[in-house]
């Protein structure tokens, strides 16, 4: 199935290995920030409906 890459093999593996591993982390910060702001969001909301 993998096509035959010669002398750039290395090099295009180690491209496609860091754009995978870029992607993974964008994705995991974005989880992550994602999980922060809704739950900042329902403390705000929290306080709103104590006082309000």
């Amino acid at each position: 199935m993998m096509p035959e890459l010669g002398k750039y093999a290395v090099t295009v593996l180690v491209a496609w290995g860091a754009t995978i591993g870029l992607m993974a982390a964008l994705v995991a910060v974005s989880v992550w920030r994602g999980g922060q702001v809704k739950r900042a969001l329902a403390a705000q909301e929290a306080r709103m409906r104590r006082n309000g």
